[in-house]
């Protein structure tokens, strides 16, 4: 296939935000794509290779593009800055500077002989499967010395071999990890499910599949060669990690109750990093909430507990918790942040210690459990996995009532935990959904606003004074799980400490955009805009009707969305959440009625 038809798919994608638009690009390339090929085309359209779980990169830097187009293409570097510098972007500064340069885009490149490669280096016309082999060629590469560099260097060279402009401008941005043409998971499944079924209800089986594998490129290569039946016919896979179930949020016991009835689990919410653990006689992989594979920040994990299991596969869900190793008592979760570092693990594995707790099992002895009740997963649970000082299971009661729950959550509280998980007891996992079956009820959520919320950084403003250096002002959106985006709902100054304003720094300047990610929705204008990556939790006084910000937009009254009222970051940076498991538009809106009942029902006293 053609590379240009996807360059040409691409530039009508970057023209647009509109998910239906963005929708219908997808379908009219998907039907021009070959079935073998069609895999390659879903990776790259999300800037990747394999899915995230693989942990592929290419570890290519701009620098190294630039010296790339200096050998390569001869243009000089300081024209391609001077353009970077009005546009922001390095491929479209390449590909503008090469249409000054020649209206044909053909080069005389110039390839090192050392390490020419004759399979790599061809002179056929560039097609997907050939960019893909050279962008995989690059990822496989170990190392940073010169010669991993010149490598590189002729690698890129070779991409862009035979390539006109706009081709050099889209593999130049794959290269870099910035092809951010909004579309997300979900666009391209509602895309999938219409070119290859012909019928868009069939999404929820496609959504399905995707969930118990983690893998859009598989789903897509499936019902493209297999149509819906392959799509019906996926199973768990041990090692490739299965999307986690997620929880509503309620504010007090009575709510809970209405929702979710009269008899239920109720489990210790702890405040640690979730952790899906795959398990095979010594081989244990663990993923993280959003699926990072994160093995680096547990080896005591990985040490420890092959022997707590009783089971030849399996496949656990846990909480890892920072403790106090002479108390037993559970430790905040920024504790656990000393352990995200790149060297010096060791020391923070000694300085820093943990507990496992368990409490759900998704696959045990070649068999998929989440079809199973939430009370007969609990029994296999406990069945396969010994206790000891580092793995235990998270405490669960069954309660009745009310005062059950009042009395288990004292219990939880006084343990260092956020609160209560209540779970139906006759219900099974549902992998990447969210919804009653599970609630979450924490103290804070207990108050008037139930004011604890997940929110994604979308844009930074620059500090003054002490500040100065840093971001001092966050700009801060839900999730609108309807439309796909990212509308905003506050900006937020407060709650920060110097180290945390550095930590944010540090993390952020790896997600600047120079222009605004088509999935965010925000009037407001920020000093610098964010890809929608990072996910921080905010405590705030109320949520008001704001005329600026999109936030849950026409919901409550026309020409009004929400917007928090003295917005407070709590010091959380929730590194382990995928911003699609941000608080959403639905949720605030529930917030906002039920503040305005309680001060209501006030009012009648």
């Amino acid at each position: 296939m053609e590379f240009s038809i996807l360059a040409e798919s691409f530039n009508k994608m970057e023209s647009t935000r509109k998910r239906l638009e963005l929708t219908q690009f997808l379908v009219e390339l998907f039907e021009k794509t070959p079935h073998d090929v069609i895999s390659k085309i879903v990776y790259l359209i999300q800037g990747k290779l394999r899915p995230d779980f693989e942990g592929i990169e290419l570890g290519v830097s701009e620098k190294l593009v630039l010296r790339a187009a200096k050998k390569s293409l001869g243009i000089n570097e300081n024209d391609i800055i001077t353009t970077l510098n009005k546009i922001g972007d390095l491929g479209t500064a390449i590909s503008n500077t090469l249409e000054k340069k020649t209206q044909t885009g053909l080069f005389d490149f110039g390839i090192d002989s050392d390490t020419y490669d004759e399979a790599i280096f061809d002179t056929k016309a560039n097609t997907v499967e050939r960019i893909y082999e050279v962008l995989w060629s690059i990822s496989q590469l170990e190392g940073a010395g010169k010669n991993i560099q010149d490598k590189k260097i002729n690698f890129i060279s070779s991409l862009w071999n035979k390539s006109k402009p706009t081709e050099v401008k889209f593999v130049t941005k794959l290269l870099l990890g910035t092809l951010r043409l909004g579309v997300a998971e979900n666009t391209v499944m509602d895309a999938l499910a219409i070119a290859y079924s012909g019928n868009k209800e069939n999404r929820k089986k496609l959504q399905h599949a995707y969930n118990v594998t983690s893998d859009l490129g598989n789903v897509a290569e499936t019902i493209a060669t297999k149509g819906i039946e392959g799509i019906e016919k996926f199973e768990i896979i041990l090692f490739n990690p299965i999307r986690p179930m997620l929880a509503d949020r309620v504010k007090s016991e009575t709510e809970a109750i209405e929702k979710i009835g009269s008899e239920f689990a109720a489990e210790y919410k702890l405040d640690g990093e979730r952790v899906q653990i795959h398990i095979e006689g010594e081989k244990v992989v663990l993923f993280s909430r959003s699926l990072e594979r994160i093995e680096s920040y547990y080896p005591d994990i990985i040490e420890k507990i092959p022997k707590n299991i009783q089971a030849d596969n399996i496949i656990l869900e846990a909480e890892a918790v920072a403790i106090n190793e002479n108390t037993g008592e559970f430790l905040p979760f920024q504790e656990l942040m000393h352990r995200r570092r790149k060297y010096k693990i060791e020391k923070a594995v000694t300085e820093y210690p943990i507990s496992l707790n368990f409490f759900d099992v998704l696959y045990c002895n070649g068999k998929n459990c989440t079809e199973l009740s939430y009370k007969e997963r609990r029994e296999i649970l406990e069945k396969h996995v010994k206790e000891d000082g580092f793995a235990k299971y998270i405490p669960m009661n069954i309660v009745k009532n009310k005062n059950e729950i009042e009395d288990f959550m004292e219990n939880s509280i006084n343990a260092g935990s956020e609160g209560l998980m209540l779970k139906m007891l006759d219900k099974p996992y549902q992998a990447g959904s969210r919804g009653s079956h599970w609630l979450k009820l924490k103290r804070e959520y207990r108050n008037e606003l139930g004011d604890s919320l997940d929110l994604v950084v979308i844009g930074g403003y620059f500090g003054k004074g002490r500040r100065t250096g840093n971001y001092g002002t966050l700009l801060l959106a839900t999730y609108d799980e309807d439309e796909d985006t990212f509308p905003s709902i506050c900006k937020v100054g407060t709650g920060f400490t110097d180290e945390s304003l550095d930590q944010l720094y540090q993390i952020l300047n790896s997600k600047v955009s120079i222009k605004k990610n088509p999935r965010i929705i925000s009037e407001m204008e920020a000093d610098v805009w964010f890809e929608p990556e990072l996910v921080i939790e905010v405590v705030a006084s109320e949520i008001t009707l704001s005329p600026i910000h999109k936030a849950a937009m026409n919901a409550i009254r026309k020409d009004a969305g929400l917007a928090l009222r003295f917005p407070k970051f709590t010091g959380k940076i929730r590194v382990e959440k995928a911003v699609e498991d941000a608080s959403t538009n639905e949720e605030v809106i529930t917030l906002y009625k039920g503040q305005k009942k309680i001060a209501h029902d006030k009012n009648l006293m």
